[in-house]
């Protein structure tokens, strides 16, 4: 039988592509809030004995965390008789270590609340530090695909003479694929940051590089500094305007438009988010 999926709120798109892809069926289902705040759900869909998929992208997860638990238990009560969590991407990544006395490792706990509600979790580059595998937070089968070899075509149709650059140390092992992929060459920074907004990037040896056009890729642009400091380094040395790619548009607040503002060429995304910038389709990696 065909897999049901349940596409959250601004997964439409991404969920039809999913659904298309391997003949699936669009579950259908209500969702909505109490006067109080509290989430209403209820299945309109047949999944007895069939499995099932959650299509929801984690950003602004909190609110979207408690409707995927309470979706995914009302699935396995209905008799599904698989539920899979399609997250492109995955909140909760940042905080895996205590970095002050008291804090919390919000990774870990997450990661016990999706495993506690669905079978299987599928992903993409998910934004690990110390945390080499998810199979070391979660207690369920994981699947994480990588968006390197459609980013790399990308830039092999549309960025001629691309010069590649990462923004710290941690970046090099997917850049350089990237940079291979594409026929490219490609260097890394090093930053510093001293806190959500503040971020020291490093002056790009760049000297050798004057005929390339900078293509600045990260996998999550959230406010942006980093992007826009070495938007700011790269015209200060005479280079072209820059393309700026990311796996995952977070955008925090206004840094889409600051970062348009900085002078990029171009600001491109992949489709895990939502978000005007999407011009990569990943969906094809993410099927169950």
């Amino acid at each position: 039988m065909k897999t049901v999926f349940f596409s959250f709120p601004g997964n439409e798109e991404l969920s039809l592509n999913l659904i298309k892809n391997q003949e699936g069926e669009l579950g259908e289902f209500e969702l909505r809030n109490f006067p109080d705040g509290e989430t209403y759900i209820r299945i309109l869909s047949d999944v007895n004995n069939r499995t099932t998929a959650i299509v929801c992208s984690l950003n602004q997860p909190d609110e979207k965390l408690v409707q995927v638990f309470l979706l995914a238990k009302t699935l396995k009560s209905l008799g599904a008789k698989k539920v899979i969590l399609i997250s492109p991407y995955l909140a909760y990544m940042r905080q895996d270590k205590r970095f002050k006395s008291g804090e919390g490792l919000s990774s870990h706990y997450v990661a016990q609340l999706i495993s506690a509600c669905v079978d299987e979790l599928i992903t993409m580059d998910p934004h690990l530090h110390r945390i080499s595998n998810l199979s070391e937070i979660y207690t369920i089968p994981t699947k994480v695909v990588h968006a390197a070899e459609h980013i790399a075509l990308w830039i092999k149709n549309h960025v001629p003479n691309a010069l590649l650059i990462g923004p710290d140390s941690e970046s090099e092992q997917w850049v350089s694929k990237v940079a291979k992929q594409a026929g490219a060459e490609y260097t890394v920074l090093s930053k510093h940051r001293s806190g959500d907004k503040q971020v020291e990037v490093s002056v790009p040896h760049v000297e050798n590089y004057k005929d390339h056009t900078p293509v600045l890729i990260d996998d999550i642009i959230s406010t942006g500094r980093t992007m826009i400091e070495t938007l700011l380094h790269l015209k200060h040395l005479n280079m072209k305007p820059a393309v700026c790619i990311a796996i995952h548009a977070v955008f925090a607040g206004n840094s889409y438009k600051e970062l348009q503002q900085s002078g990029a060429l171009k600001i491109v995304s992949c489709n895990t988010i939502k978000h005007d910038s999407n011009v990569i389709d990943i969906s094809e990696l993410l099927l169950v």
